[in-house]
């Protein structure tokens, strides 16, 4: 061939280049060393770097080589809708969350309202109360929220027809399972740090910070027309009026476990300033009657005006001293645990409360997953007509149904001694089950 320039002979050996490019990209272990950077932005870099370097060196043939790529590269398109997949299942999670978050919110006041509320405490340290109970709040609202958020969202996208247009334009369904994945995972794991970190701290403060409030004002723990239940001792209350009771009976037992029984008509409550004892109980015209167990027949009775009874911190189980499973994080429960079956005087029914709350650390934020698995091929399979409520109705009626079941097995783990593994996980591998076989089902339509 006749070169008739130097732009001529620039031109060839631009070809050339590109036509030995094109050759060597076509090599079978070339083919597998780009195929294996399948990640997006992997091979975004690797292709603008060669248009970069083209245009650098004014290589026409391999500028365009480069352009077709990048114009005609797939996995720019399937970010783009992972981006906007993402960011409608996403903005359905936050309304759903914030929705489930203000029931289980609420619910907490309303728990609250009869024992701090009803007693005057002063309004600080009530919403000091709250902020440590949030943890355990947010904790619950997330795998919920996965649920109804994503089946309100894709209910919503078939109701519109945009899942039949992308399947129309040769969309598989996989393109809809990442985002819900990456999300559902993202989701799990933001609310096990929540459920193991941040829980346990805060029912830590929660239990310190009400100790202070309970010491400042004992009849919080008094409750009119109640039965008190302690960790030794049983007290029966009469009418509670502010630092007044009346027809108190407390029933106890000796260091020798004979019981006791104390009766007054009339009784006030004081704070204590000795460490250790939560409240000081004066009672007027007291009646004591003490038994013995190895004499039934034989019993005293001692009469008297005045009558001074502490009781101490120790008596109440919220300050029993110990530190209970919902109070470690995931690692320090699993030490103890270990270090509990080296022991042969604990119960397999303590042993198997452990486990429970161990499992429950992290069955419960990881449902997230689970409920995304389950969402996507339900939304997909009834969200035709009027996708998004059909979503909330499901939504809601498997998150009732999933909490009870919940509960239930950690009844039946803690009174039944159940396996703790199955009673935990159990409901959420019945619902990964089910949605993987609903998704295996929709593919092979």
């Amino acid at each position: 061939m006749k070169i008739r320039s130097f732009g001529d002979l620039y031109n060839s050996i631009s070809d050339s280049i590109a036509g030995f490019w094109k050759k060597f990209l076509e090599l079978p272990a070339v083919k597998q060393t780009v195929d294996f950077f399948k990640n997006f932005s992997l091979r975004r870099i690797y292709f603008k770097t060669g248009l970069f370097l083209a245009s650098k060196f004014k290589i026409i043939k391999l500028q365009d080589y480069f352009k077709d790529k990048l114009d005609n590269f797939e996995d720019v398109k399937d970010s783009v809708m992972f981006r906007y997949i993402m960011k409608e299942l996403f903005l359905y999670f936050l309304v759903c969350f914030a929705a489930f978050f203000m029931i289980f919110f609420v619910n907490q006041i309303l728990l609250m309202a009869e024992t701090i509320l009803g007693k005057h405490v002063p309004l600080p340290s009530v919403i000091r109360l709250i902020w440590y109970s949030l943890p355990g709040v947010i904790a619950q609202s997330a795998p919920f929220a996965t649920l109804v958020g994503f089946l309100m969202c894709l209910g919503r996208m078939v109701t519109d027809n945009e899942i039949l247009i992308l399947r129309a334009s040769g969309q598989r369904y996989k393109i809809l399972l990442k985002p819900v994945l990456v999300l559902g995972m993202i989701i799990s794991v933001t609310s096990f740090f929540v459920n193991d970190y941040l829980l346990p701290l805060g029912t830590l403060n929660y239990a310190k910070y009400y100790k202070k409030v309970i010491a400042s004002n004992p009849a919080i723990e008094l409750e009119s027309q109640s039965v008190k239940r302690l960790n030794d001792s049983v007290l029966v209350i009469g009418d509670v009026n502010k630092e007044h009771v009346s027809d108190l009976v407390f029933f106890s037992t000796d260091k020798a476990n004979n019981p006791r029984m104390i009766i007054s008509k009339e009784s006030d409550i004081h704070k204590s300033d000795v460490e250790g004892v939560l409240m000081q109980l004066e009672m007027d015209d007291a009646f004591v009657v003490m038994f013995n167990k190895k004499n039934k027949d034989n019993y005293e009775v001692l009469d008297s005006k005045n009558l001074k009874l502490n009781v101490f911190e120790s008596s109440f189980v919220i300050m029993s001293g110990g530190t209970s499973p919902r109070e470690m994080t995931s690692w320090d429960l699993k030490k103890l645990i270990n270090k509990m079956k080296k022991k042969s005087n604990i119960s397999d029914i303590t042993m198997n409360s452990y486990n429970l709350e161990y499992y429950k650390k992290f069955s419960i934020p990881f449902g997230s997953i689970f409920f995304a698995i389950l969402a996507l091929p339900l939304s997909l399979i009834f969200g035709r007509k009027d996708g998004t409520t059909l979503g909330l109705i499901f939504g809601v009626l498997i998150s009732l149904l999933y909490w009870c079941v919940t509960i239930m097995g950690q009844m039946f783990g803690i009174r039944g001694g159940l396996n703790a593994f199955v009673m935990m996980w159990g409901p959420n591998l019945l619902i990964g089950l089910i949605g993987i076989l609903l998704y295996l089902k929709l593919i092979k339509k």
